[in-house]
């Protein structure tokens, strides 16, 4: 008999176990025992949606890449809006968020994992991986968002017609994920970000006319 409460994905709930124990415990402790004891499920649970557990890992992090496809969008839309350095702080605040950066670590500690994510599969997520840019997953998609958002304030005149979007984008996604990477569960200052991108800026934002 339906009860009106919705009973949620024991995908979603499995992933959102696997982020809990990388924020507590680091990539280390991530176990498909303790993702699942972490969700309060029975020991079979994760094997019975996922072929192995890298295939868990992969579908983890392809989650998180998808997200980055909704935020590039957004990004996208707000240029010509606000301030380049606004956008950029935003944006990378919401990129670097602590799981983020959790998985971020969990790609760099697990070669396996790199080398599925760089594999075309027959299912949903064969489109992503097929369009996926070179470099560290995840941070490759990150820079991919930057250059594209860049690239059309370039056109609209408000940042150099001679900027460097391929450098300035790595540029922000590398010192981003630093500067987040450096502050465990507590994110830094918003200042601290503006200043980053304000530095990285510095040559790419046209002189304002006398």
């Amino acid at each position: 008999m339906p009860t009106g409460i919705a009973i949620r994905d024991p995908r979603d709930q499995l992933f959102d176990a696997a982020e809990r124990i990388l924020l507590k415990d680091g990539p280390n402790a991530l176990t498909s025992r303790a993702v699942t004891i972490e969700a309060g499920f029975a020991k079979g649970v994760l094997h019975r949606h996922f072929a192995d557990f890298d295939a868990f890992l992969a579908e983890l992090v392809e989650d998180r890449i998808a997200r980055i496809e909704r935020q590039a969008a957004a990004l996208r839309d707000s240029a010509g809006t606000g301030t380049v350095a606004g956008n950029l702080t935003s944006a990378l605040t919401d990129l670097f968020e602590s799981v983020a950066v959790a998985i971020v670590a969990l790609i760099i500690s697990r070669d396996n994992l790199r080398a599925r994510l760089r594999q075309t599969a027959p299912d949903g997520l064969a489109r992503l991986r097929q369009t996926r840019p070179s470099g560290v997953p995840l941070l490759a998609e990150a820079t991919a968002m930057i250059a594209s958002y860049l690239t059309i304030e370039r056109d609209l005149g408000r940042i150099a017609a001679d900027a460097d979007v391929d450098t300035l984008a790595p540029m922000l996604i590398g010192t981003g994920h630093l500067l987040f990477a450096g502050h465990d569960t507590t994110p830094p200052e918003a200042g601290a970000v503006t200043k980053l991108v304000s530095a990285a800026l510095a040559s790419a934002v046209p002189e304002p006319t006398p």
